[in-house]
């Protein structure tokens, strides 16, 4: 036992049932068997447990849910999976207990599933009954049931999925595989296969192969529109749903999924075929195909079944063919069993008396589900014709039975015994190997036709003129007033044609004015766009005009700029030569002038021990005219030198200006090619560079 992680608990939405829901990890060492494929032979068992507080039981009563599981491998093609809820019912023993307090409280003696009680009275009959076999299989007089005058409720017994029979899969695996090879031609091999029944997880698949309808889209479709639509006999539909397999859990719950499947079925075809309109049998034969595929292909099976397998023609003309199907079985059974013939004939029992749900709904009303199946299967192959070859099968295998009857026990016996005495899965088979092995020819089923034809048309001569010409009147008013009915239904619909045409209309007018609206509304607003993309057009023309122009004055203004930089670089350079040199004629005529005063005693003075001159206010008159001269071209070299200086500056200021401009003009060329006009420009300057 492990326990899962749980996801929600309370009561439901409808407030009927408490629900417990939770995950479990699938890839948790506890689950491993249930990631492995289970071994033919095998079986494995997954159980749910669940501990529940109820109110006034002392200790917490925990209840198990035990279901059986297969893991099919992932190349495994016929699989089955089963969406009918596991249900499951408890019997809970309780012992009242008295508490020290006063109060009253239960524990629990014992809690069964219905599953442990079952599975206990089985083995219990298996111990003490040597007539039950030992698969478990209920054989006539076996069980108590047999003796009683209850009949067998329709949809009975169970089908297993299960296959036993390994090679007739394999035989239908390989007859599938060619027969989707060519879907023009159905394989020989199908009506013997079929004659040994389809296996139950295969039933869907091949029913719809047989009768045609593996891709019916169009039938389909039209299902989905009959069921929205309204029917007349909704109430009649919903009463006979109640009476149909009411022995399968899938249909005995009152408003269940499968009641309200079976009813938008019968619904949708009593829609679809408006001549026949609703008839009981449809819905036998509706449950049966609702167990094998969705409702849309067991609708397209039903009208193939209807249709072209001829089963609709029992219902027209007031069930005249079915009348003939009757002629016919009864002349059989004169043929080949001419005592039973007899006595019925003589007890007065005539074959619609006991045979009409037998061609009415193909077996499904009172037969268990193993033989409705079979049957279903060799009808689907082989057609209708076989409805004969297994009534005169049951009576064959019943003759013994049935001649030392009387009449009511005659008509009890095929109510209530003869169902039950083909429950199991041996009496089925032998039951339609004789059905298969009588042969019933199309040449002597158009006789005998011609015969109660014969004898129509003489009973018609014998019968009072006034007679038969009162049930044609009566037919032909029955007729009249169902055409009446028809055109009454006709004219609605036609006037509800032309309301809902004319609404629709209306609605397309109306859509009409607005989307031509805004159509104008549309054009003007693209007359507006064109006008507007002509005027940006020429915009754009004049806007490149002008920046060419402004780019052909940026680029004649920089080249004119870098011109006076060059050239003012080249000035300073050539002062800064001038003045290195003048400042080195400088230093040496000053150093000749030293040299000449320090020569000259009374002007040795005048300079110092390290060179300097020193301040010596002499009067010029003393100073010789070399001296004056000295000192005037002494001066005009300061005076020279200053004003040198001075042009450097205004030299460097003025490089200075010019290098903050140009870092300008640099910067904004810079920023202006991140623009849309730079690029306007650049792709203006690629295209002329490739004209050129």
């Amino acid at each position: 036992m492990h326990l899962i992680d749980m996801v929600s608990m309370g009561m439901s939405t409808d407030g009927r049932s408490y629900v417990i829901s939770g995950d479990w990890n699938p890839n948790d060492q506890n689950f491993t068997v249930l990631n492995v494929e289970t071994p033919r032979d095998t079986k494995v068992f997954f159980t749910v447990a669940a501990d529940l507080v109820i109110d006034g039981i002392q200790e917490p009563v925990r209840f198990q849910v035990e279901a059986r599981a297969k893991i099919f491998p992932m190349t495994e093609r016929f699989w089955v999976f089963n969406k009918k809820p596991h249900k499951e019912t408890f019997s809970l023993t309780l012992e009242e207990v008295d508490t020290d307090q006063g109060t009253t409280t239960f524990k629990v003696v014992n809690l069964e599933s219905q599953t442990e009680i079952e599975r206990k009275k089985q083995q219990l009959r298996l111990n003490l009954t040597p007539s039950q076999s030992a698969d478990g299989a209920v054989t006539p007089g076996d069980d108590d049931s047999d003796n009683s005058d209850d009949p067998l409720p329709s949809g009975s017994g169970t089908v297993s999925k299960e296959v036993t029979d390994e090679e007739l899969l394999e035989q239908w695996d390989q007859t599938l595989k060619k027969w989707y090879q060519n879907m023009a031609q159905r394989p020989k091999s199908v009506q013997q296969l079929s004659r040994r029944g389809i296996p139950e997880a295969l039933r869907g698949e091949v029913w719809q192969l047989l009768s045609g309808c593996h891709d019916n889209s169009e039938m389909m479709e039209a299902y989905r529109i009959l069921i929205t639509k309204e029917y007349a006999n909704e109430g009649v539909i919903q009463r006979d749903i109640y009476r149909t397999f009411p022995g399968h859990d899938y249909f005995k719950d009152s408003g269940g999924m499968g009641q309200e499947s079976l009813f938008k079925l019968s619904k949708a075809y009593s829609i679809y075929d408006e001549e026949v309109g609703y008839i009981q049998g449809i819905t036998f034969i509706g449950a049966a195909l609702l167990l094998h595929m969705p409702e849309e292909q067991a609708f397209s099976v039903m009208v193939k079944v209807m249709f072209e397998y001829g089963l609709r023609d029992m219902f027209r003309h007031d069930f005249e063919h079915l009348h003939l199907k009757f002629f016919q079985l009864e002349r059989l059974m004169q043929d080949m069993m001419p005592d039973l013939y007899s006595h019925f004939m003589d007890l007065g029992l005539e074959a619609h008396m006991y045979a009409s749900q037998w061609f009415l709904t193909l077996f499904t009303a009172k037969f268990p589900l193993f033989m409705v199946y079979h049957i279903l299967d060799i009808y689907l192959t082989e057609g209708s014709n076989i409805i004969f070859n297994v009534a005169l099968a049951l009576l064959k295998s019943n003759r013994k039975d049935l001649l030392p009857l009387d009449f009511e026990g005659v008509l009890k016996y095929f109510r209530v015994q003869l169902p039950k005495k083909h429950r199991t899965e041996n009496s089925v088979k032998e039951l339609l190997h004789i059905a298969t092995g009588l042969k019933v020819s199309a040449r002597k089923l158009k006789k005998y036709e011609k015969e109660y034809i014969a004898v129509k048309q003489a009973q018609l001569q014998d019968e009072d003129p006034l007679e038969r010409y009162e049930r044609e009147n009566k037919r032909l008013m029955d007729t009249n007033m169902r055409l009446d009915q028809e055109n009454d239904d006709l004219a609605t619909e036609l006037v509800s044609s032309k309301i809902s045409l004319r609404s629709d209309l209306d609605i397309a007018e109306d859509k009409v004015d607005i989307m031509s609206k805004e159509l104008s509304v549309t054009k003007k607003s693209l007359t507006e766009v064109t006008e507007e993309k002509a005027r940006l057009e020429n915009e754009a023309g004049k806007l490149k005009e002008m920046c060419r122009r402004e780019l052909e004055k940026a680029e004649q203004t920089t080249r004119r700029n870098d011109a006076i930089i060059a050239e003012y670089k080249t000035i300073c350079t050539q002062l800064s030569e001038r003045l290195e040199k003048q400042a080195v004629n400088y230093k040496e005529e000053l150093a000749k002038i030293k040299n000449q005063i320090q020569k000259c005693d009374a002007c040795s003075q005048l300079v110092s021990g390290s060179g300097e001159f020193k301040c010596i206010n002499l009067p010029e008159a003393d100073l010789s005219p070399e001296i004056m001269e000295m000192k005037r071209n002494i001066r005009e070299l300061e005076l020279e030198l200053a004003q040198t200086k001075l042009a450097l500056v205004e030299s460097e200021c003025k490089v200075q200006d010019l290098t903050h401009n140009l870092g300008s003009v640099t910067s904004e060329l810079n920023e202006s090619k991140n623009t849309w006009f730079h690029k306007t420009l650049n792709s203006i300057k690629d295209a002329t560079s490739k004209k050129d």
